[in-house]
């Protein structure tokens, strides 16, 4: 009887199910889209119901657009939006409040408060922004869960008190998911989840008390913190037809790194979906970095933890999405590689800084907002939608050249998600990176990620090199580009972000 792996892959824009064979072959796929809640600028909400029913409806489908009995899927495998927060009743599961995505912004206040304040905690000898910095591996900054989880415990009436009584769940969108799926038998997350919390010490794998304590936690509120790879329960047979076991759970970047199969240290992966992120594999030890970069579980199995450091964009493929629906630019994303083939790569000197919800790495300026500079009265549509889809790879080349100052040394880059499908995009962040582009002949790495994890923790797959074979290139793209046109659009990006950077 053939044997099937599902993942599920819940994303800031849309839920995914797509099953897999043994073999890693793609059977079929289900996808829904949902809108996000804007209550107050900066502030960015999802309805906790939508991301589970878009979640489990997209497992239904997919199974049926396969014409597969869930009794022949042997494992199930989660990757999910990460540092979103949901808080929720332990007995009902209703949650108290949407859940607060990474994007939010509304503790920016609170955050420039915390790294504003020199003083060190009682009975320790740090500022908090050095200990989360040496624990967690994360800067201070509204994007992590924790001040979000803060915000709901402190704004929503009767929470603390809820929190202290141990009636509350806390967790990110993996953790709510589990809940559901095990009809409550399970309150676990993983270690790339935790790590991304900033309440999770990432050298002695545990909930850090002194950060606890610091915002006031209570640590019944916690999950367990699990191997990407293992027991995570079963789901309840009445929600896809059969007890399917959970054996794979990892954040969606992370999951990224496994479906991209970068297991050895030095190797990166770049993933362009609703934001970018950037991960080069350091191996066994964590990498402090001068350069504002993340230090971040890559991933742990058999207790042996892979460290990645990061560098975090938090808006990529949003930015295209506002151009459609905003603006109405552009009818799809095709006409973002038409744009690109119209005018040759030639924006006229017109530069995007698409800092819808402030700017992540390397700048961490959560007050910094978007702008369009360079505009003239002959810039053409053609001009400022190409402009959109460059920021992009600017971005991304910031990221690069922190990391090659934390040490890494970066020669070639692994692209996914649904914006590498465009040529232009692809060979445009080979000229300005200066780097070999690699495409995978899958682009979704974030779902084969969470199958490759579930084969492992369901015994699939003897060990995790298996998924190093399974890996294959679709293209390469080399740069081309002349160092003088290099360096100039480094330099008018640069002066861009300058202006666009409070004060």
């Amino acid at each position: 009887m053939t044997e099937y792996i599902l993942a599920l892959d819940q994303g800031t824009s849309s839920s995914r199910a797509i099953v897999y064979t043994t073999q890693g072959e793609v059977v079929a796929r289900a996808q829904q889209d949902f809108e996000m809640c804007f209550p107050s600028d900066g502030w960015v909400e999802q309805n906790p119901e939508v991301l589970w029913e878009t979640t489990l409806q997209s497992a239904r489908r997919a199974l049926v657009a396969g014409d597969i009995s869930a009794q022949k899927v042997k494992a199930l495998g989660i990757t999910n939006q990460r540092e979103t927060t949901l808080v929720w009743d332990r007995m009902t599961g209703e949650c108290l409040y949407n859940a607060i995505v990474w994007q939010d912004r509304r503790t920016a206040q609170r955050c420039q408060e915390m790294a504003a304040n020199h003083s060190q905690l009682g009975g320790l000898s740090q500022t908090i922004a050095e200990l989360i910095a040496a624990q967690t591996g994360l800067l201070i900054d509204p994007y992590f869960s924790s001040t979000k989880l803060a915000w709901i415990l402190e704004n929503v009436a009767g929470a603390a008190d809820r929190a202290r009584a141990g009636e509350l769940c806390f967790g990110t969108v993996d953790t709510f998911l589990i809940w559901r799926l095990t009809g409550g038998a399970k309150h676990v997350t993983d270690a790339t989840n935790a790590s991304r919390t900033q309440l999770f010490d990432i050298h002695q794998q545990r909930w850090c008390p002194e950060l606890l304590n610091y915002y006031d936690i209570d640590p019944s509120l916690l999950p367990e913190v699990n191997d990407c790879a293992g027991d995570f329960g079963v789901t309840t047979e009445n929600l896809l037809g059969a007890a399917i076991p959970i054996t794979g759970v990892a954040g969606d970047q992370q999951a990224a790194l496994v479906g991209q199969a970068c297991f050895e240290p030095g190797q990166v992966k770049s993933t362009y979906g609703t934001g970018c992120f950037v991960i080069s594999n350091t191996g066994s030890e964590p990498v402090r970095s001068t350069q504002q970069l993340l230090s971040t579980v890559a991933y742990r199995l058999g207790g042996e933890v892979t460290y990645g450091l990061e560098g975090s964009i938090f808006v990529a493929g949003a930015a295209i999405k506002w151009l459609r629906d905003q603006l109405g630019l552009i009818r799809d994303t095709q006409d973002t590689s038409d744009a690109f083939q119209a005018t040759g790569g030639d924006t006229g000197g017109v530069f995007v800084v698409p800092a819808f919800t402030g700017l992540g790495a390397p700048h961490w300026q959560p007050d910094a907002r978007g702008l369009i500079t360079g505009l003239t009265l002959d810039t053409s549509r053609e001009q400022i939608v190409t402009a959109f889809l460059q920021a992009v790879a600017f971005q991304t080349e910031e990221l690069l050249q922190a990391m090659s100052k934390d040490g890494a040394t970066i020669s070639r880059l692994r692209v996914d998600g649904g914006m590498v499908v465009n040529d232009e995009l692809c060979q445009f962040l080979a000229d300005l990176l200066d780097v070999v582009v690699e495409r995978p002949k899958d682009v979704e790495t974030t779902a084969r990620g969470a199958a490759i994890l579930a084969a492992l923790g369901a015994g699939i797959f003897p060990d995790i090199n298996q998924a190093a074979v399974m890996w294959a290139c679709e293209k390469e793209f080399v740069p081309t580009m002349a160092d003088a046109d290099r360096a100039r659009l480094v330099r008018g990006y640069s002066q861009a972000v300058a202006s666009a950077v409070p004060g």
